[in-house]
């Protein structure tokens, strides 16, 4: 294989070339390595490997060629120095948690995070001895105010879903710091091509890799990146050992989403900032969150912060939960799915699905309520994409 000058190589590069290192076989595509376990010129070769004396491959919970070439090319396009590949984006959450926490040590997370990551703190950790606050997104000063002795992590979604709220990942950094705590950061809904937490002065990025790192829906998987003296340490200790493990299939298939990574980000952002103008200019519709949008609270910071809005925006119909019901079963070319990051636009109705099995208390202090519409916007003509949510809106009026 030619020199590796991955470090002074532009992000496209980065995300077409970096991590594969060619076998003796010369393919030009990454292979996968469908293999459980691998073997040792020697017992003593085997005992090395084993106690760490001497790097290789093990048994591929934790150690696979082809998610090591995952591994390293998403730690070069985050510019963090290790990454640990997850079986999902949930899974990455729990390993970080399980990783640095333990019974009496507390955390603050954001209101405005995924359901099932409050779930995840509050009914499973919550279990174990662990305490959360949740604080707003937006306001630097709760969360200075929230912070105890025993606090050892901050969680941030930044944009934030649904609503896609901005944090301010500098200032909130300098906090964790001021408090012997680290920043953890969800960079689902940019990924490194439009935000790259880690130069913001965050510790740790989580991804469900599950969305736009792959970008076609087809496989589940989640990473952790970071510093090598934090993800090499208790992060891959632990993986290493209760196994939340990503297949080696799916890694490969992680990686060919990668290649093509900055295009289609840049893709989705233009087109959901034409149908976020679009859908402002409604008469039936009251709101529209989305970063690109001037209107949005946080629109410098996300320009700041952010190369571009992202793909995801959420807007609010009034009529409650019978007006977005029949606005989204009136679309007939987006699909209604809870998923998002796919080349296919996709719809739904959060107070319902993604955090329906949140209490409604918690919604409402999410700024969740049952009018709101998040899309996704994939990678179809903008124009056909206006027609099908007109249906939406001629639905409802």
């Amino acid at each position: 294989m030619p020199h590796d000058d991955s470090e002074q190589w532009g992000f496209a590069t980065r995300a077409v070339r970096t991590g594969h290192t060619r076998t003796g076989e010369q393919e030009h595509s990454e292979p996968i390595f469908t293999t459980s376990s691998y073997t040792y010129e020697s017992a003593a070769q085997a005992a090395a490997r084993f106690s760490g004396e001497e790097p290789g491959n093990i048994y591929s919970r934790f150690t696979n060629p082809t998610v090591r070439t995952f591994e390293q090319r998403l730690a070069a396009l985050e510019e963090g120095e290790r990454c640990i590949a997850t079986a999902s984006g949930m899974a990455a959450i729990l390993t970080v948690c399980m990783s640095l926490l333990k019974a009496g040590d507390h955390v603050i997370a954001s209101r405005s995070i995924f359901g099932p990551t409050i779930l995840l703190f509050q009914n499973i950790l919550g279990r174990f001895g662990v305490e959360f606050s949740f604080v707003s997104l937006t306001e630097p000063k709760e969360w200075k105010q929230a912070l105890r002795p025993r606090t050892r992590l901050l969680f941030i979604e930044t944009p934030s879903n649904p609503l896609t709220e901005i944090a301010d990942i500098s200032a909130l950094a300098e906090i964790a710091r001021a408090g012997g705590a680290l920043l953890i950061v969800d960079n689902v809904f940019c990924t490194p091509a439009l935000q790259r937490p880690l130069n913001l002065g965050a510790d740790l990025i989580v991804h469900s890799a599950t969305k736009y790192l792959d970008g076609q829906g087809r496989c589940i998987g989640g990473a952790i990146v970071g510093s090598e003296a934090l993800v090499g340490g208790e992060v891959y200790s632990f993986l290493r050992t209760a196994g939340p493990s990503m297949s080696p299939f799916n890694a490969w298939v992680f990686l060919k989403g990668m290649e093509t990574l900055s295009l289609r980000m840049h893709a989705h952002a233009a087109s959901a900032l034409a149908l976020a103008q679009w859908l402002e200019a409604q008469s039936t519709v009251t709101r529209v969150y989305y970063p690109g949008l001037k209107s949005h609270p946080q629109y410098k910071l996300a320009a700041r912060q952010q190369s571009a809005g992202g793909g995801v925006l959420s807007f609010e119909l009034a009529g409650g939960k019978d007006a977005a019901w029949r606005f989204i079963d009136a679309t007939e070319l987006v699909s209604i799915t809870a998923n998002l990051g796919d080349v296919k636009t996709t719809i739904t109705h959060p107070a319902t699905t993604t955090h329906g099995r949140i209490s409604p208390e918690a919604r409402a202090a999410a700024g969740i309520n049952d009018g709101l519409i998040r899309i996704a916007v994939g990678l179809e003509d903008v124009a056909d994409l206006k027609q099908d949510l007109q249906r939406g809106l001629d639905a409802i009026r």
